[in-house]
């Protein structure tokens, strides 16, 4: 299983983008929601690397727990997907001769190892937690069964889904927008090492903006590498919205699931319209 790059590119003169420089911009329209009771968080394999080179950092592990904690303290219900790229990649693995169905079905037991060191640090916070995998290992975790993993967030329990889709040639991305419309998440959280999608890539243009919203079609039609497209359709066939948010600020968790304006909301929304509103209170 892999997990979609974020490369941003070019932009169009119907979107809002706002600079670094000018946060006070990125407020969302009276009509975004201002806090949510059920997500679910997309967390990469990469993330959880920390300072490391390969493997998992408890530190890491410690500190995204310790925002899911808060959170759950709140009353919301947590769904968490995660990647394996810090382990293995299938997608790199095909591409120097292994057989990608092999390589994908490599990086699901990725997965596991990371959902397993994730629900360690959660309930070392005291959050009880419930590993969930597509793939039937019994003697490590649950099976995923839908209604049961809607019971667990109904009792208060975080739910790990972990393993992808169970099925090569799907990315975690497209897992986790499964999983998100699956037990009716109210937003998927995308946690990236950047605050959001910009209109060039700002590691190597210090002038590139970010965009406070944007539409599930801006992303398709201009191959934004937010996710893979098949994850974007599902959750724009289902009207799930998609916050890109910067998972290595604290507190950013806390705040994207509290409806506060973090990263980037993409979801049906007319860009053009929404620029014109934005003239219109200048």
């Amino acid at each position: 299983m892999t997990d979609a790059s974020t490369t941003k590119t070019t932009s169009t003169t119907q979107r809002t983008p706002t600079t670094r420089a000018n946060p006070a911009v990125e407020a969302e329209s009276d009509s975004a929601p201002r806090g949510y009771r059920r997500i679910l968080l997309k967390l990469s394999g990469e993330a959880l690397l920390g300072d490391r080179q390969y493997g998992v950092d408890p530190a890491f592990c410690a500190f995204v727990a310790r925002q899911l904690a808060e959170v759950h303290a709140l009353g919301v219900q947590v769904g968490v997907v995660v990647g394996g790229g810090n382990i293995f990649r299938g997608m790199a693995a095909a591409a120097k001769g292994m057989d990608r169905a092999t390589g994908d079905y490599i990086g699901m037991l990725a997965t596991v190892m990371n959902g397993l060191a994730l629900q360690d640090a959660l309930e070392k916070a005291g959050i009880p937690t419930r590993v969930m995998t597509a793939i039937a290992m019994n003697e490590v975790a649950e099976p995923y069964i839908r209604r049961r993993a809607i019971r667990h967030l109904e009792k208060g329990r975080v739910a790990i889904f972990v393993a992808g889709t169970g099925n090569p040639y799907f990315t975690t991305d497209t897992a986790a927008a499964l999983r998100a419309v699956e037990i009716h998440a109210e937003v998927l959280l995308k946690a990236t090492k950047v605050d959001g999608v910009y209109d060039a890539d700002p590691m190597t243009n210090p002038g590139a903006q970010r965009y406070a919203r944007l539409g599930y079609a801006d992303l398709l039609r201009d191959q934004l590498r937010v996710m893979d497209a098949a994850a974007v359709s599902l959750c724009m066939e289902n009207d799930l919205p998609i916050v890109v948010f910067d998972i290595n600020r604290a507190d950013n968790i806390t705040q994207v699931a509290t409806g506060q304006p973090v990263g980037t909301r993409i979801s049906n929304v007319d860009t053009a319209q929404h620029a014109a509103e934005e003239r219109d209170h200048e």
